[in-house]
């Protein structure tokens, strides 16, 4: 299975935020929306860096309270682990487990295509095996 099944199912919906927007107004973007990331943007297309909710503990844990008033850009991650369409779940799993990523963008020639969370891939996954399952149980009363 491919990165591209997991955005068939779930969209291609991707969040971004631009880094001069205030980490307050990034918070409320990420509790608002129930989402655990937005893709830093100026554009909406180009990916500038990834703002996550450990990005914002992490600030919190070296800047204290005056977290809310830094900007976007200030705290987010600007090296991060993407994927393609093309890439396998498998390599994706491993990925996400080497760097310890709870999201990946998905890009394609430059461009942000969607984003995969570690729960996208878990119910990718319990779907797999859950049709595995059922395949191989009618197999078995077919044979008996």
């Amino acid at each position: 299975m491919k990165v591209a099944s997991i955005l068939k199912r779930k969209g291609t919906d991707v969040v971004t935020v631009r880094p001069d927007v205030r980490i307050a107004a990034a918070a409320r973007e990420l509790v608002g929306k129930g989402i655990g990331a937005l893709v830093v943007s100026e554009d909406g297309r180009t990916m500038l860096g990834l703002l996550s909710e450990r990005d914002i503990v992490n600030g919190l844990a070296l800047y204290g309270a005056r977290i809310v008033d830094l900007r976007v850009g200030d705290v987010m991650a600007r090296r991060v682990v993407t994927c393609t369409p093309e890439d396998s779940v498998t390599r994706l799993m491993a990925e996400m487990t080497q760097h310890r990523a709870r999201h990946l963008p998905v890009t394609e020639g430059g461009v942000v295509r969607g984003i995969v969370s570690i729960g996208d891939v878990v119910k990718h996954r319990l779907e797999d095996l859950e049709t595995e399952a059922n395949i191989l149980r009618e197999a078995f009363i077919a044979r008996h």
